[in-house]
Order: C-alpha cells, then structure tokens, then sequence
C-alpha cells in the first residue's frame, strides 16, 4: 500500500473528484486526502440541476455527492471556495488563489467544464443564463417561476440535452418556450434526424416552439433587462429571459498552463490520458469532463460530459494513482428526464459512424428501444420509456456480435441472446 506519509490532492470539487476521494480511502490509503474545490458548496451531482432540483422536486441537500460531515470522518481536508492558479511539476506542488502552496505525490485533475458563451450583443443582460452550479439553477428557477407566474417568455439557444430539460422545466411552470438551434433537429448530431424529430414532437405538443436552422445574433434589452433575441435569418422572438445552452467546453487551462499534453479544440479539447487516466505527466491523471482518454473497446479518444463518467471515472483514476492496473473501457451512458419521457443511452455512434437505425417497440408512443448499427454490430442503443435494458444492450455492445435487423427490432427475441456468437 502506498506509504502513509504521500499526499494526494484531487483539483476539483465535483462528482469526479468526490468519488476520487471516497475510493482512495476505499482502498485503503491511509496518507493525506485533499480535495480543492472552486465553490464554496460541498461537492455535488449535477443532472438535478436542470431536473428534479431545478422543478423543485429535490433539495439542496439531497444533490450532495455525501454528507457534510464525510469529509472530515474519512480524513479528507477540504478547501472550498478555492482556486488552483497554477502546478509546478518539477516541485510537484500546487499553488492556490489566496497564495498556499500544497506539495502532492500523486494529483488529480477533475476540473470539468464550463458553459460555452455567445459572442454577441447584450449577454450581459439581466435575465440571461447559463447553467452549471447550483447558484445557477437556484437563479434560474427564480426565473422561471416568475416567468410562469407573469407568462413570460423564455429563449434557450440550443437544443441539447440542458436546452431541452429547462424547456420541459419552464413549461411546467407555466413559462412560453422558444428554442433556437442551428441544426435541423434538436440532438441532430446525437440521434440523428430520425430520433431527434421524436424530441422536437414531443416539446410541440407541449407548447414549446422550435425555430430551427437559425442562430441567435443579438440580445435586445431596455433598461438592462432582455427585451428580445434576434436571429441570422432576420426573425426576431420576444424574450423576458434567455438560457445559452450551446455546449460546454473543458476548463484544461490549468493543465496547459503546466505543459500537460491537451487534445485540440477541433476533436473536443481536454486532457489527453491514457486508458489509465494518466496524463502526460505519470504523476498526474485527469478525470471527469476535463479528460480525452484513449477508450480500449472504442479504439477512439473520447470525452465524456455526462454523469456516470464522472461517477466511474473519478473511481478508476484513484485506484491508478495507488498504482493499480487501470483499463477504464466503461460504455459512455447517459440519461434525461422531459415530461413523462424518461430515456437511457448506451454507446457511442457520431456522425458518419452508423449506417442503420433499428427501432424495437412503438415510438407512436415513445415506448421502444432504438439501435445505431455500423456493418450490422450494433454500436449504440437508447430506451425510450423502457426500462431495465441498459445491462443487455450493453452487453449487445460489447459482444460485437453481427445481428439480424429483423430480430432486433422484434420485442419476442431476448436482447441477451442476440449478444450471443452464432453457430
């Protein structure tokens, strides 16, 4: 076991790095622990922010990654409401925004990422948001309650999955919704036209107004507050607030101020680590958001936005800092919640790597299953409204089995056989 007198410091007080922490201790590392967060909050899981915390449904407490008093029963030494400003490798030190310098044997970078902004006229509005901390979605369910309360009107540019969780939240409260995207389909790029038409239909019908092929040029406002948006094709849409949900972006400075090696901008940025999680630097792995890791079943660098990257990937960083044998090989997962509809999704299929969609069930009544096969395998799967799934079409993933469409698409042919060789 690693020797009782190494420090560990974990940068970054999410999920990621909670997690991270929890499985040093797990293992049993019995040298320091210090977790250095930029919020004063205690760490936290962020997929309430645009559902259930942001509805109102779940409170403050119940987002923690755990209790308050965790940290200080496991020896975990916090500094919240901190900054790291800079890494000196060659001392193997860390240096904060308030002047403290903490030496590490071993370091995780668990920074995540930040909301990418518009370059445009008037977001320095009032009333205009983007959502990522806690601050945000308590600011911007103020906001929608008192949209709803005055039927108000509410712009999202963006038809992600955060752009279309706050639309379903504003129209529970009673909000007037439209969205602005670029592309011709909401998540065009993730589902594709087919399945990203079911999101758009299921937002018509409940009021949301979609104003697709268009991008948002400027923010109007009197008195500094929003007024209006207006768009590339010359529309303009009344607005009383406006959340830019465009994306997210790495926060890598940190990294690339030390000289650790990033992948560029035009493949999706971050961290570039290995399957271990390492970066460039054996003494530093990275996890989380902030990480472009080399995926072993993929064969592809990929990062990974979502939630149960976090959860997994703070764990298997930990367990390689302790100088275990680490393949992070997890099938990307990912989830949402709008209205009734509530879906999963395993896999990976980007633009231009499928060439069939196969759907299993009724999307009439957004209840089935959905494939993306490439040369018959299937690559990725989404359950609509259909659940305990997730185990065999993963396991369908993994097993790169060449499938037969027509059983796939029959709900009377158990997905886990079709996981199985044939003879």
């Amino acid at each position: 076991m690693v020797d009782a007198d190494q420090t560990f410091v974990i940068v970054g007080g999410g999920l990621a790095g909670a997690k991270a922490a929890e499985t040093l201790r797990a293992e049993g590392f019995n040298g320091r622990v210090i977790l250095i967060g930029d919020e004063r909050d205690h760490p936290y899981e962020r997929p309430p922010l645009s559902k259930g915390y942001l509805l109102g449904k779940k409170d403050r407490d119940s987002v923690l990654v755990h209790e308050p008093a965790w940290y200080a029963a496991h020896d975990v030494e916090l500094h919240l409401g901190q900054t790291v400003t800079s890494i000196d490798r060659d001392a193997r030190t860390v240096r904060l925004g308030d002047g403290t310098v903490i030496r590490y044997d071993k370091l995780l970078l668990a920074t995540g990422s930040e909301p990418r902004r518009l370059d445009i006229p008037g977001t320095g509005l009032a009333g205009v948001h983007h959502l990522r901390r806690l601050s945000h979605s308590e600011r911007l369910r103020d906001e929608l309650k008192a949209l709803g309360r005055d039927n108000g009107h509410l712009v999202i540019a963006g038809a992600g999955w955060i752009g279309l969780e706050v639309a379903a939240a504003a129209r529970t409260y009673g909000a007037e919704v439209t969205v602005v995207e670029a592309d011709p389909t909401p998540l065009h790029r993730v589902l594709g036209p087919e399945l990203g038409q079911l999101f758009a239909d299921l937002h018509t019908q409940h009021g949301v107004r979609f104003h697709f092929g268009a991008r948002i040029t400027e923010i109007t406002g009197q008195d500094g507050m929003v007024l209006a948006v207006r768009t590339d094709d010359g529309e303009e849409h009344p607005a009383h607030a406006v959340l830019v949900a465009i994306g997210a972006a790495p926060r890598a400075v940190l990294a690339e101020n030390a000289g650790l090696a990033l992948v560029d901008r035009a493949d999706g940025g971050g961290i570039a680590v290995d399957a271990s999680l390492r970066t460039s630097d054996p003494d530093i792995h990275a996890a989380g958001d902030v990480a472009a890791f080399d995926h072993p079943f993929l064969h592809h660098r990929i990062r990974v936005e979502h939630w149960a990257n976090a959860l997994n990937g703070g764990p298997a960083a930990a367990r390689a800092m302790l100088g275990q044998q680490v393949s992070y090989d997890r099938i990307p997962y990912f989830f949402t919640d709008q209205y009734d509809l509530g879906m999963e999704y395993s896999g990976w299929a980007p633009p231009g790597s499928y060439d069939q969609v196969v759907v299993r069930g009724d999307t009439g009544k957004r209840e089935f299953i959905a494939f993306w096969l490439s040369e018959g395998r299937v690559i990725a799967g989404m359950n609509v409204n259909v659940w305990d799934v997730t185990e065999p079409i993963q396991e369908l993933i993994r097993s790169r089995a060449t499938v037969d469409p027509d059983a796939l698409c029959d709900p009377s042919v158990a997905l886990e056989t079709l996981a199985r060789p044939r003879r």
